[in-house]
């Protein structure tokens, strides 16, 4: 479209195109927009009111009709038909009508309207009536009159504060309505003039509306999923969202800026400094609270902290990703939910992930500070950044996982996507530390006979792989590595990392070359063993010289929470190995279940260390190995059709994969429109016993929903299911 067409658009063109459309949704077609001149912004078809009284008397008001429906023109309009609530809910910058009935006929020429609007104890909003809205300014139109009914057009500004309003209809004649009057006001990725306008309708369905996800972990070759329950709509879910604001002592004036709001949530949902929604734990000891593994949605724990003001117990990553991702779709802003495979902790802020080796190689675990997660969980939200130079806004990265400070507090971004990308670390916020999750390399150093520390490998690829959320439309897994890194070992990708090192005044990473690195070793493993059986691994030993190599192995399995921290190993071996000019040996380790089972934590994941020395030419070895076992998944069945308002029966099985009975077994279960949270005590579960789960519900909105389940014991936990159920109206 050329620059002149651009600016004959009409006000309402720019800022809503839910309100413009194409010409066939024309004003006779939709009443819920306000009359458009062809090239110009709203106009009243009633001339502009004069402040004199009416010569019928005062004009009070009787009455007024939000026209708040759920199933309703505005709330259909402005996209929270879902939300489970009575009140208005609207948009903020898209028009709304409600319906004026006054004592006795409002007349045009004399009579005059304001709308005022407050949120708590801040300034009062004042929407003068106007022929003519201003896209920078509240206003009010007077769309319809019928005898003592007046229809009036709302506008709220782009940038309106969100959050719960009181609205008071008044007259120029001293009349005034009840000011009971309730609306929410929410942030709208469909209007143009919002910094959240997301310009593609299929990721506003995702992003927005979508009330559950697909979260991923594992490890990067065995990615396991899980189904989650955002229940941004769910009844209850809204105030507790605000209540979280109000927590974070965001200023009424500055819960506008999405920049400020989600830097906030991202502080709130954990529960340091602020006593916010979700206290962490990695201990694997969660007796006073609820194992991180069994929620299978975000709705319980932010009505239980509503209802509190308590942090709730307890989390993990990706419970305050899940919980991160409700409260930015709750309040209008698109939001995902990210998860990073091999994700560096930089927890001294060099921009590497060290590890320290003794004279023997073999690791020095006290001196190891930084980690190197299995997975990581964090979220991706949309807006622009006109606080940064151009070119910065789209999707942008927070944390709520509490790791390092941010000026101070637990709180991570928002931070630029493809500033992490391309390692500009000078841009704000925390893009230091995002970047050293995907793209930090690893070092190795070693301790030489004198103390000394000396550098003595590098790995390049070692962090940051197959960056997972769920796709557009469908339950399958996308892949998003290519928004935050480019890839490995392009020029591209190192001029990354040479960038991030610059503006962090480091050196990038490197190793003189000394002597030969003719040996190549590789280590492979059954990766996703079902929980109970036994596991292989290999490492594999590869002689690319022309004469043979000696090389002394060690090799030590510890278990490893999901974040990295590695408790004692359990299983050690050493070798010595003779591989021959060009022979690829392997060198086998078999860990039975007997071994590991006793010291299995929260998500059955193990580390293989393996160090060694080439005896012929000093060449170091190191390599770190993740992997994890797998637990069942449970089988959910549904009988009957599913309607609104009539009770159906699920069923929940369960085989305990053990030869070891799992005591103080519970069922959680829930769905958005389905079910509301629900915990189930079971009891003890013999060795390979099938057990099943009855549970009745009744749907309350129709459509496609999701039915969740998991199940956690004192043995077995990270066990879910989930299933479709499509939802007929009444």
């Amino acid at each position: 479209m050329a620059r002149h067409e651009e600016r004959k658009k009409s006000f309402w063109q720019k800022l809503c195109p839910c309100c413009c459309g194409d010409k066939s949704q024309n004003n006779q077609d939709n009443p819920m927009r306000p009359v458009v001149k062809p090239d110009g912004p709203p106009t009243s078809p009633f001339p502009t009111p004069s402040p004199t009284p009416s010569i019928g008397g005062a004009l009070k008001v009787e009455s007024v009709d939000l026209l708040k429906q759920r199933g309703g023109e505005t709330r259909r309009a402005h996209h929270t038909d879902e939300f489970e609530y009575d009140e208005l809910i609207v948009r903020r910058g898209q028009p709304f009508k409600i319906c004026v009935t006054f004592q006795r006929a409002f007349n045009p020429k004399s009579d005059h309207i304001s709308v005022v609007l407050q949120m708590a104890n801040s300034q009062p909003i004042t929407l003068q009536q106007v022929n003519e809205f201003d896209e920078s300014n509240w206003g009010c139109q007077v769309a319809e009159v019928s005898g003592c009914n007046a229809y009036l057009w709302l506008n709220t500004s782009a940038q309106a504060p969100v959050g719960l309003y009181q609205m008071n209809v008044k007259t120029n004649s001293g009349g005034e309505s009840n000011s009971n009057l309730k609306v929410y006001i929410l942030f709208n990725a469909w209007c143009r003039m919002d910094s959240v306008f997301l310009d593609n309708e299929a990721w506003r369905q995702e992003y927005v509306l979508n009330e559950i996800g697909r979260i991923y972990y594992g490890t990067e070759n065995q990615i396991g999923e899980r189904s989650w329950n955002y229940g941004q709509f769910d009844k209850g879910i809204l105030d507790a969202c605000l209540f979280l604001l109000d927590r974070g002592r965001i200023a009424p004036g500055s819960r506008g800026d999405p920049i400020t709001v989600t830097r906030v949530v991202s502080a709130m949902v954990n529960s340091m400094d602020d006593n916010g929604v979700i206290a962490g734990s990695w201990s694997g000891n969660y007796g006073d609270g609820v194992n991180p593994v069994a929620w299978v949605g975000s709705v319980d724990i932010l009505l239980r902290y509503h209802q509190t003001g308590n942090p709730i117990k307890y989390g993990q990553c990706w419970v305050f990703g899940g919980v991160t991702t409700t409260v930015l779709r709750c309040l209008g802003i698109a939001g995902r939910t990210i998860t990073n495979f091999a994700s560096a902790h930089d927890a001294d802020g060099n921009l590497t992930f060290d590890i320290y080796f003794d004279e023997n190689m073999k690791p020095i675990e006290e001196k190891n500070c930084d980690s190197v997660w299995n997975y990581h969980v964090w979220n991706d939200c949309w807006m622009t950044r006109p606080d940064l130079p151009a070119g910065y806004g789209g999707w942008q990265a927070i944390d709520a996982t509490p790791q390092e400070t941010s000026n101070g507090i637990y709180c991570c971004g928002p931070c630029p996507v493809l500033a992490i990308k391309n390692g500009q670390t000078n841009i704000k916020y925390d893009a230091p530390f995002i970047f050293a999750e995907v793209n930090s390399d690893k070092i190795c150093y070693q301790r030489m006979p004198n103390g000394q520390f000396k550098k003595v490998l590098v790995e390049e690829r070692a962090v940051g792989h197959c960056m997972s959320t769920k796709a557009v439309g469908s339950f399958g897994r996308e892949d998003i590595t290519y928004l935050y890194k480019y890839p490995e070992g392009s020029a591209e990708e190192r001029n990354s990392v040479r960038s991030a090192a610059g503006y962090s005044n480091k050196p990038m990473a490197s190793v003189d070359a000394e002597g030969t690195s003719d040996v190549v070793m590789t280590v492979e493993s059954q990766d996703g063993v079902i929980r109970g059986s036994d596991i292989n691994i290999r490492v594999i030993l590869k002689n690319n010289s022309n004469s043979r190599r000696c090389v002394s192995l060690s090799m030590a399995v510890g278990v490893m929470y999901y974040n990295g921290v590695c408790k004692e190993s359990f299983k050690n071996e050493t070798k010595e190995v003779l591989v021959n000019p060009g022979e690829g040996k392997a060198v086998g380790m078999l860990i039975s279940y007997a071994e590991y089972s006793k010291h299995l934590v929260d998500q059955g994941a193990m580390m293989l260390t393996v160090s060694g020395i080439v005896k012929e030419t000093g060449q170091r070895l190191a390599k770190q190995h993740t992997f994890r076992t797998r637990t069942p998944d449970l089988v959910i069945k549904v009988q009957g059709d599913a309607i609104v308002g009539q009770q159906i029966v699920a069923e929940v099985v369960f085989k305990n994969p053990l030869n070891t009975t799992l005591h103080n077994a519970v069922f959680h279960v829930e769905g958005p429109g389905l079910q509301r949270p629900k915990v189930i005590p079971f009891g003890n579960i013999e060795p390979l016993q099938t057990v099943t789960v009855t549970e009745h519900f009744t749907p309350r909105r129709p459509g496609p929903r999701q039915f969740i389940a998991s199940l956690e014991s004192n043995e077995l936990s990270q066990v879910h299911g989930v299933i479709e159920v499509v939802v007929q109206s009444s």
